[in-house]
């Protein structure tokens, strides 16, 4: 079973990522599982979603405390809260910063990735806030864990019209990016 924990602040869309990846590992043929958890529900406030995808049914309902993969949509998280808690040994961090892994001064022995998620946000739909599909994109192109045809489709039956073919853009300019940086798996 392969565990995600999404950092975000309420109203980033980072419950839509933790559904568009569970679907996503559904037309997969896997098995998946998303929820949220936050504190005082207002906009802006710290959160985090959580995803599980296995080969096998999930029976595991709790919190995710040691995850595989952590994804960070907005990087200011990072100051005053362990975004990487317990990341595995061998896990990765995505992170939205237009700055290299190396210079953020993180202290883990996971590989850390990032990836201009508001600049390619802002550049695509207009608001730099927008990021969870350019993550996503980041995310796959570095780990394969599940292919952009399901993705595709996972996007498009979340969002329609403009809305999705901007999604779609994004993640696929963030994926893009990845690959060509040679940060993929």
């Amino acid at each position: 079973m392969k565990e995600i924990r999404i950092h975000a602040r309420a109203g980033q869309g980072a419950i839509t990522t933790a559904t568009i990846l569970a679907n996503a590992a559904f037309e997969d043929g896997k098995y998946a599982l998303s929820f949220p958890t936050f504190g005082a529900a207002r906009m802006g406030a710290p959160m985090n979603a959580f995803v599980r995808i296995s080969d096998a049914p999930i029976r595991v309902r709790s919190q995710i405390y040691k995850p595989d993969y952590v994804l960070v949509q907005d990087p200011t998280l990072m100051r005053g809260f362990d975004v990487l808690s317990g990341l595995k040994q061998e896990g990765l961090a995505v992170i939205n910063n237009s700055k290299d892994g190396s210079e953020l001064g993180l202290k883990t022995s996971a590989r850390v990735i990032t990836v201009p998620a508001s600049r390619i946000a802002k550049e695509i739909m207009g608001r730099a806030d927008r990021v969870n599909t350019a993550l996503i994109g980041a995310f796959i192109a570095a780990t394969h864990e599940l292919t952009l045809a399901a993705l595709e489709k996972s996007v498009y039956s979340r969002f329609s019209g403009k809305a999705a073919d901007s999604n779609w853009k994004a993640l696929i300019m963030a994926y893009e990016e990845v690959e060509k940086r040679g940060n993929g798996s």
